[in-house]
């Protein structure tokens, strides 16, 4: 079955929810009895993981940081899922419908509070086309928000409520995650305020595909702690309570968490919250090249001496790096000092910095290591 990703925000289809309670009655007592040990093992090992780790202090220092986001609009279906539509459709009961034209609930997301200020960050697709945006913080106070900014190309969007008394969370560093390293998922899945869940980076710089646009920039914390409609745009903190990204998105046939979910680095978050509250709008930088990822099938077919780095398939005739010598066939090995081995990670890099900045680009040139001072052009140059 194909496997689709999806947001994270309240839409889903969950009529597949309880298909894993089937018991399967044809299992013999000897098999059953094999399975049940094996499930007592498992148990126990849980038991002791569980016990080694403290995620009190990680929840305590963002729960008051995350806050729930419903959006309002006259013109379109509501997408908000909650528990009651979930179990009463399950048990046969009609979802109740508004009896009136004002704008009504048509989404539901989570958001981060990132000063005293009363700015917060949130996913594009959370209030994409609202009329009307509702915070509701953790002490059950609730603002009307004003959209500073938005930027679909990374699926980013900065609010602004006028409050007293907030808690910002404490901003982490994505590059410092490692895979394995616990994490916690800090959102309000199906309007379940203030909910808490833990895993592990399960990879980095992982990019899915499911942004649209020429400009798009996916470079995905994947993990393994459940994320569930209405935890877009909540927090990812490490065990430190730090903000280390911003849940975006779920991997799943149903539509409902089925094993990972994808957040977006503060790597990336905090030079475009840092944009739009400036200018409103991204300012992107950008190389002025083609690239693609190297695969051994690719490698074979353009004599490419290696895996670990990204292809230059085209040097633009107007950007930093035609003045500064790249040229076609380069192998990208490293943007500002640090290694990359795919386009997600040269887009991670990339994103914090501005037009006009100057970043070092090391290259494999048929075996010759070669280092570039290239300065970055914004997206006028190109147009």
């Amino acid at each position: 079955m194909k496997r689709s990703v999806l947001t994270a925000c309240s839409f889903a289809i969950f009529s597949t929810l309880f298909l894993s309670c089937k018991v399967q009655t044809s299992q013999s007592s000897e098999d059953a009895n094999a399975l049940l040990k094996e499930s007592t093992s498992v148990n126990s090992s849980a038991k002791y993981v569980s016990t080694g780790v403290d995620f009190t202090v990680a929840a305590e220092k963002s729960l008051n940081s995350v806050v729930h986001i419903i959006t309002y609009s006259k013109g379109r279906q509501s997408n908000v899922v909650t528990l009651e539509d979930l179990f009463g459709s399950f048990f046969g009961q009609p979802r109740r419908q508004p009896q009136n034209s004002n704008p009504r609930p048509v989404g539901s997301g989570s958001g981060v509070i990132l000063d005293n200020q009363g700015y917060i960050v949130t996913n594009y697709h959370v209030v994409q086309g609202a009329d009307k945006v509702q915070v509701t913080l953790n002490d059950k106070r609730e603002f009307d928000a004003t959209i500073a900014g938005l930027d679909p190309s990374t699926d980013l969007a900065l609010l602004k409520i006028e409050a007293d008394n907030l808690s910002p969370i404490e901003i982490g560093n994505s590059d410092d995650l490692k895979v394995g390293e616990w994490v916690l998922a800090v959102g309000n899945p199906f309007n379940l305020t203030s909910t808490v869940t833990a895993g592990i980076v399960s990879a980095k710089g992982r990019n899915i595909n499911i942004l649209s646009g020429d400009m798009k920039i996916e470079s995905f914390i994947q993990t393994d702690a459940a994320v569930n409609p209405g935890n877009s745009g909540g927090a990812l903190v490490n065990l430190n309570g730090e903000l280390v990204g911003i849940n975006s998105a779920i991997a799943s046939q149903t539509g409902s968490f089925a094993g990972y979910a994808f957040a977006i680095p503060v790597s990336i978050m905090t030079k475009i919250v840092s944009d739009l509250k400036v200018y409103g709008a991204v300012q992107r930088a950008l190389l002025g090249i083609v690239i693609t990822d190297i695969t051994d099938e690719f490698a074979k077919a353009n004599n490419v001496n290696r895996l670990d780095g990204v292809y230059v398939v085209e040097v633009g005739n107007n950007g930093g790096a035609k003045e500064a010598g790249m040229q076609n066939g380069d192998v990208i090995i490293a943007v500002d000092n640090a290694s990359v081995k795919s386009v997600a990670e040269i887009q991670d890099r990339l994103t914090r910095f501005s037009p006009g900045d100057e970043v070092k680009v090391t290259v494999d040139r048929h075996g010759e290591i070669l280092t570039f001072s290239v300065k970055l052009h914004g997206t006028n140059d190109f147009s």
